[in-house]
């Protein structure tokens, strides 16, 4: 049995959460494979509202089996916070979760190695969401970081002394920040202690031998591919790979065993935080897509920028992820568009392509846009792809054809019962 991949195709935000929900009833483990509290994935469940950060998004459907995997970075103050609202919720899932050994974590000399650094770029700040992600990621690197399963280690507070002593010297290159190191490591090692509680595992055994016995696994990505640390718009990314190849390091997997990969996009454009966005928009309709789109970040608040769908970057992700199946989300923030507009080709220096350059951040590039007429019709009662109104129709056929990858599946809303299978 294969494993399928749900990723982003954008900047992230794309509705990733409720689709690995949605399809999740169908699959034995939900998976997440690279990633941390960076990442902000929102599922409705009748009136209620879920955000989670690093548990993956199966975990509100019962008997399903959910692994942090070994590429993922871990909070435990941010894990536990997560956990305590299941508790608030009555879900149960301390039979379901597991972690994987293999998974690093993320102290709090790395939040306050991340808030400093940002704070000395000044007016060249990446956006960073301040979590402690990339120096996490460094640490992993640089093969001094400290793994979920050290916790049981005797010289477990003697490893946490060395980094946190590195880290402290490495302060002293930026400029002091505000920052409670007391209180937050207090609040850290208490999370650590509830952590022992959860079930460890090594992963990658785990994984493969749920693939030998026939199980169907759902690897759930986080953030989006244009913000992989090496195919995105570098230096404004992530610090891990956001695509589908991050799914084997990930998770212990050979690339033999990916089967289909979903990728999600919505039916326009965001993304948080600087870098880059060749289609973002200054206008009223940047505006109204904000508005109607409630674009706001899950993890940090932040107004999201917003423009029209591009379809060269979409063809760039649709390629380097080899995706199977595209899923159009946020349909329904178009209803009130006269016109809608979809990026088709690049200008850059005069000559027309569909191919991105090899830095977004210096090349000067001029979308050029197509414009159809919108549907100006509210898709809250359409339960079924037949019932959608024919001009949005034309415009997911567009999508299609443009991008030569099978749409077949369209999310209308945030609640769960309102996704269209095509």
């Amino acid at each position: 049995m294969a494993v399928d991949v749900i990723l982003g195709l954008q900047w992230g935000d794309e509705g990733k959460g409720k689709i690995v929900d949605y399809l999740s009833e169908n699959y034995h483990m939900v998976c997440r494979f690279q990633g941390g509290p960076n990442a902000g994935h929102t599922i409705k469940i009748g009136d209620n509202k879920y955000v989670l950060h690093t548990i993956p998004s199966g975990v509100f459907r019962q008997n399903i089996i959910n692994l942090v995997g070994n590429g993922v970075v871990i909070d435990p103050i941010t894990f536990m916070k997560e956990l305590d609202k299941l508790d608030e919720a009555k879900i149960p899932y301390r039979d379901r979760l597991f972690i994987a050994n293999k998974a690093h974590l993320i102290l709090p000399t790395h939040r306050l190695l991340d808030a400093a650094s940002e704070a000395s770029k000044g007016k060249a700040k990446i956006g960073s969401t301040l979590k402690g992600i990339g120096p996490t990621y460094m640490d992993k690197t640089g093969r001094n970081g400290l793994r979920v399963g050290d916790i049981n280690s005797e010289h477990f507070k003697s490893r946490y002394n060395q980094l946190r002593e590195k880290h402290l010297s490495l302060l002293k290159l930026y400029p002091q920040v505000d920052f409670d190191l007391e209180g937050e490591e207090a609040k850290w090692f208490a999370a650590i202690e509830q952590l022992r509680s959860l079930n460890f595992v090594n992963g990658e055994y785990m994984v493969n031998e749920a693939i030998a016995q026939g199980k169907k696994i759902l690897a759930e990505g986080a953030q989006g591919s244009m913000l992989d640390i090496d195919f995105g718009t570098y230096p404004f990314v992530t610090s891990s790979n956001t695509v589908t190849s991050g799914v084997c390091n990930g998770l212990g997997i050979a690339p033999s065993k990916i089967g289909r990969v979903f990728g999600i996009t919505k039916a326009y454009c965001t993304r948080v935080g600087s870098g880059p966005f060749p289609t973002e928009l200054f206008d009223d309709n940047g505006e109204k897509l904000r508005r109607i789109g409630q674009e706001f970040g899950a993890t940090t608040g932040r107004p999201r920028r917003c423009g029209w769908i591009d379809l060269p970057q979409l063809k760039y992700t649709i390629m380097i992820n080899g995706v199977t199946d595209i899923v159009i989300t946020k349909l329904d923030v178009l209803d009130d568009f006269e016109s809608i507009n979809y990026c088709d080709s690049y200008d850059i220096k005069g000559e027309a392509t569909d191919h991105l350059p090899f830095d977004l951040c210096v090349e000067e590039v001029n979308p050029q846009y197509t414009e159809i007429q919108g549907w100006n019709t509210s898709l809250d009662e359409v339960t079924e792809y037949q019932q959608l109104p024919e001009k949005a129709k034309a415009y997911i056929t567009t999508l299609e054809e443009k991008l030569e990858t099978k749409i077949t599946m369209i999310s209308t809303g945030p609640e769960r019962r309102k996704i269209l299978i095509k």
